[in-house]
């Protein structure tokens, strides 16, 4: 029933005593202002302003949406500031959702960019591994999810990502990594086959299914005695003489084990980093601005130390 624009022209009346002068005050025209007068008249079901020759004087209902007006009108200069202030990137919040790896490595150097480059934008962090982070984000938890498959997952292939906007950023190969005095260790190149009477360290449950899905490849059922997504742990049970794992190059170059050996496999093992939104997230500007830190990280990474 009322609008803004109403309750200005009210107060401007009250203010101004006149027609022609809260015209004026408002940059608009007398017609127009009495117009607007006799529109708000019509939703309201009242008289607003008593017409005295000249001059004007509000009715008490006209009185009640004047007195009303300053605390609206000041709210809704609040609000719009505060949109605008979003919208210059001068506030604004992004809750980011990204696995453990892509944490150690990706996600510092995109979030130290989107605070120098924005210092009043928040970015919230949570780790969490796909699916996971996708399910936060459809749920509405996070504005945007790092993630990552590795070519021919079923677990990646059922993953609906339907409608959801997913830009790949970087395509990681994943390595074997063994002890040291490993004989494998002296190879440039690792087949798999070799390693089937090894103990595995095993990862997330995506990373176990890739494992699970190579050696299958391979010949043979990998005999998993250790669990843990923290690969720093990882290469401490494998410098310990433990067993051996999978390890992506991710890691490799940020964590580096000077007592872990880490070699390529012969058996063709990668997978693909995404950053994944929904279309509309995507044209807010602070998630916008995380989404170009996170894919400017990701070339710095592949172009290698120094870039």
């Amino acid at each position: 029933m009322l609008d803004s624009t109403g309750l200005r022209v009210m107060k401007a009346i009250a203010d101004h005593g006149s027609f022609t002068a809260a015209a004026n005050a408002l940059g608009s025209s007398q017609p127009a202002i009495s117009q607007m007068v006799r529109r708000l008249e019509q939703r309201t079901g009242t008289v607003l302003v008593e017409r005295t020759g000249r001059s004007v004087r509000l009715t008490e209902a006209g009185e009640a949406l004047a007195r009303h007006a300053a605390p609206v009108m000041a709210a809704l200069d609040e609000a719009e500031e505060e949109v605008a202030a979003i919208v210059g990137l001068r506030a604004g919040r992004v809750r980011l959702m990204a696995f453990p790896s892509s944490s150690a490595t990706l996600v510092p150097r995109a979030l130290a960019a989107v605070r120098k480059a924005h210092p009043d934008v928040t970015v919230s962090f949570t780790e969490a591994e796909p699916p996971q982070s996708i399910a936060a984000l459809r749920a509405g938890e996070c504005d945007i999810a790092v993630a990552f498959s590795y070519a021919g997952s079923t677990a990646a292939a059922e993953e609906d990502l339907e409608g959801l906007v997913v830009s790949q950023v970087i395509e990681d190969e994943v390595r074997v990594a063994l002890p040291t005095n490993h004989p494998a260790a002296r190879q440039p190149t690792v087949d798999l086959a070799d390693l089937a009477d090894e103990e595995w360290i095993a990862g997330c449950p995506r990373c176990r299914g890739h494992l699970l899905q190579l050696a299958n490849g391979a010949g043979f059922v990998p005999s998993v005695m250790f669990e843990t997504e923290d690969f720093v742990a990882v290469q401490g049970f494998v410098a310990a003489g433990l067993g051996v794992a999978l390890i992506p190059d991710l890691i490799r170059a940020s964590q580096p084990n000077e007592n872990v050996a880490i070699r390529p496999l012969a058996q063709s093992s990668r997978r693909t980093i995404s950053v994944v939104t929904t279309p509309d997230l995507e044209r807010v500007p602070a998630v916008e601005a995380t989404l170009k830190a996170l894919c400017a990280s990701a070339r710095q990474i592949e172009a290698g130390p120094g870039a």
